[in-house]
């Protein structure tokens, strides 16, 4: 079950954040991506009332608990429906709860070298971040160069345009957040949605 959640989101490659501290709010941006096509998706928890929208999404789509730091973040998020979670840091506590409860972890790396680690300490996925400021595409060419057995996730202020120049650079999936949703009213976020699916699954 758990290896068919990753290969979701490699075959998705698009992989929407939803963040907001707003349960509400969050939930219907999820609904209006998920009517888009979306199967898998992030809600970061920016407060403990996340953890209701979790709830709530994961009865239609694949939630990732996103943000998680502590262990007590990620216990609480797999109670309430998340089927898989990430962090921005790459902790080994984090990754024994993985292993544990059997559910993949999505761990954050800046570096090659954190990202090498992660994937030592078998990390499914690895998401890079704030890619934009790392130096974006050629970032990413730059590392998977000497290390093409790295599953890698860019993420961090990414544009809908630039998602393809991505996949082809080698990322497994792209995340997007705020160029999804910012400023739009729902049926324009499902729209983004459906649009964005048929570029990258064509």
């Amino acid at each position: 079950m758990n290896k068919n959640v990753m290969e979701l989101v490699a075959e998705e490659k698009i992989y929407p954040i939803v963040r907001s501290k707003d349960a509400k709010n969050a939930v219907d941006v999820a609904h209006a991506l998920i009517d888009g096509g979306i199967k898998v998706l992030e809600i970061v928890v920016e407060n403990p009332s996340l953890y209701s929208a979790i709830e709530e999404i994961s009865k239609d789509a694949i939630v990732c608990a996103g943000g998680i730091i502590t262990q007590q973040q990620a216990e609480q998020a797999i109670e309430c429906g998340a089927r898989l979670f990430s962090s921005p840091l790459s902790q080994m506590n984090i990754v024994k709860i993985s292993k544990n409860k059997k559910v993949p972890f999505i761990a954050g790396a800046s570096t090659p070298n954190e990202a090498y680690h992660a994937w030592q300490a078998r990390v499914p996925l690895i998401k890079i971040f704030p890619v934009t400021a790392l130096g974006g595409v050629q970032y990413i060419e730059d590392m998977l160069r000497p290390m093409p057995f790295l599953k890698i996730m860019p993420m961090g202020h990414i544009m809908l345009k630039d998602v393809p120049a991505y996949i082809k650079a080698g990322a497994v999936s792209v995340g997007v957040g705020r160029d999804f949703y910012d400023g739009l009213n729902f049926n324009e976020i499902t729209k983004r949605a459906k649009d964005i699916l048929n570029v990258v699954k064509g």
